[in-house]
């Protein structure tokens, strides 16, 4: 889908807004997830992102990319989550399971273990190096645009993201012995 054309618009439609939804939704809902740690949470923020975007689409400059955009919707709505009085008052934590699906073969068990260990590990970094791990793993993000996102000069996301590394590389190397 192109977007391009979305920085001149004040509105989108009910099929605009299905397309965005079909191709960011799964992105939105899996970073409201790794900042909530609550799958339902999560639903309910990528929800309210989309609400968003379809009333504020005007705000939308093509300063930065739509997926972007979408991205800094969705961590204001989470921190804002996180911070309400509900948040703290019932702390949720949730360990992130990857989809049941029956292996076919011993060797997929052994990748879907892998996969689901790696991101227990990353699960537990601290939310800083957790967040800039992610953005960069899982949604693709440039240095740049994470900056950008998080409001934090470059050289601070590029340590972050090494410590990050480091810290996952450092669990890794436990298993191994």
């Amino acid at each position: 889908m192109r977007t391009e054309y979305l920085k001149h618009v004040d509105t989108v439609d009910d099929s605009e807004l299905r397309l965005l939804m079909d191709q960011y939704g799964n992105e939105v809902w899996k970073y409201a997830y790794i900042l909530t740690r609550n799958r339902e949470q999560a639903k309910d923020i990528a929800q309210e992102v989309f609400i968003k975007a379809h009333y504020n689409i005007h705000t939308f400059r093509g300063q930065s990319t739509i997926k972007t955009w979408l991205l800094a919707i969705t961590r204001n709505l989470s921190l804002n989550y996180l911070s309400s009085g509900y948040f703290r008052k019932i702390l949720l934590f949730g360990n992130m399971k990857t989809p049941q699906s029956a292996p076919s073969a011993e060797t997929a068990f052994l990748d879907e273990q892998s996969a689901s260990e790696v991101w227990g590990i990353i699960m537990k970094l601290s939310h800083k190096l957790r967040e800039v791990l992610v953005l960069d793993l899982e949604h693709e993000l440039s240095v740049q645009e994470t900056a950008k996102l998080l409001n934090l000069p470059e050289g601070t996301v590029k340590s972050r993201l090494h410590r990050a590394r480091k810290e996952v590389e450092n669990q890794l190397k436990g298993w191994v012995q």
